[in-house]
């Protein structure tokens, strides 16, 4: 995989033109992935090795992208633990029995990772599908995000109990972080052991924090987690949503790419990050509903941007949404492989 554009970049070589792939890119703007997602429940995929696999390749086959990632979801970490998971239509996921003091915390089990082990079975299947044609991508969520879906039962848009919890708190939310760091590290080892070309970690929810408790609550842990990866010739890619915020602190953490948002100038950025560490990003996916040639556009504008800046995978700041057409979706692919620098 070391010749692939992906891996390339990622390792800040220079490649002939950007990478793509897009964050949520199996998802439900694909009409097969309906076809799938209409006979099993969204656990049963990706607790279904073949079936997960099937989702996997979906963008692979359709969109022809440069990467394949994983088919699964941030919160298995936190169902290993031991928090009952449910995704329910129309709402998103929901844990029936939420953490919210230190028992909660006590009956959550760090020595689980056995539990993902489908996980692991998944990518084999999928690699074997890949044969080597391009590289697939695992991840896990970070601590800080698991942590607030766990507090807060599911989605929030304010974060109020989370929030309450670090600050009135924190004794117990720095064991509860502990714990889910443990795990996520135990996982995302298994998925390179298991045959994962690069992993990204996935903190979704860091947005909702002020700097100084990013820093305590949700950098401090990245940066442990990515620490013990065994991370040879595995590039390491670290995504939140405010990264256009946060970049500085998250380099500390050494990745090897960090996602970035679309409130900021990519290029600007980039500069301003230590030597070696690349970027991938940061087109603001609602430009994907526009007509194709502000799609286009804007990609060139960007590509042009970036023409002298080795160490950059083009992807969107945040996932695709599901209304998208896919075929603009499928276009703006199409832009990015004709692109030559």
């Amino acid at each position: 995989m070391k010749d692939s554009l992906f891996i390339k970049a990622a390792f800040s070589e220079k490649t002939e033109r950007p990478p793509v792939w897009m964050m949520r890119q199996a998802g439900r703007f694909i009409p097969q992935y309906w076809e799938i997602k209409n006979k099993y429940s969204f656990l049963e995929m990706c607790k279904t090795p073949e079936i997960a696999a099937d989702v996997t390749m979906l963008p692979v086959d359709l969109l022809g992208i440069d990467a394949a990632i994983l088919f699964s979801d941030i919160l298995v970490t936190g169902e290993a633990m031991g928090g009952d998971l449910d995704f329910i239509q129309g709402i998103g996921p929901k844990f029936a029995n939420p953490v919210r003091n230190a028992k909660d915390i006590e009956n959550l089990s760090v020595h689980c990772v056995d539990k993902l082990q489908y996980v692991a079975d998944a990518i084999k299947v999928i690699q074997e599908r890949l044969n080597g044609s391009i590289p697939l991508i695992g991840f896990a969520g970070a601590p800080f995000t698991v942590m607030s879906y766990l507090i807060e039962g599911g989605s929030s848009k304010d974060f109020k109990l989370t929030k309450l919890f670090i600050h009135n708190q924190p004794e117990l939310a720095h064991q509860l972080l502990a714990k889910i760091a443990a795990v996520t590290t135990d996982y995302l080892n298994l998925q390179i052991a298991a045959g994962v070309n690069a992993v990204q970690l996935f903190d979704s929810w860091a947005l909702a924090l002020s700097w100084d408790d990013y820093t305590e609550f949700s950098h401090r842990y990245n940066k442990a987690i990515i620490s013990k990866l065994n991370r040879k010739d595995i590039p390491v890619i670290s995504f939140c949503k405010g990264s256009s915020v946060f970049a500085p602190l998250m380099a500390e953490a050494n990745p090897d790419v960090i996602s970035i948002d679309w409130n900021v100038d990519l290029k600007d950025i980039k500069q301003r990050l230590p030597k070696g560490i690349a970027v991938q990003g940061n087109l603001d996916p609602h430009i994907l509903y526009a007509e194709k040639h502000v799609i286009k556009d804007r990609i060139h504008k960007l590509f042009e941007r970036m023409r002298d800046e080795n160490g950059f995978i083009f992807n969107l700041g945040h996932g695709i949404m599901p209304d998208i057409p896919f075929d603009h979706v499928k276009y703006a692919i199409d832009v990015v492989k004709e692109y030559r620098y």
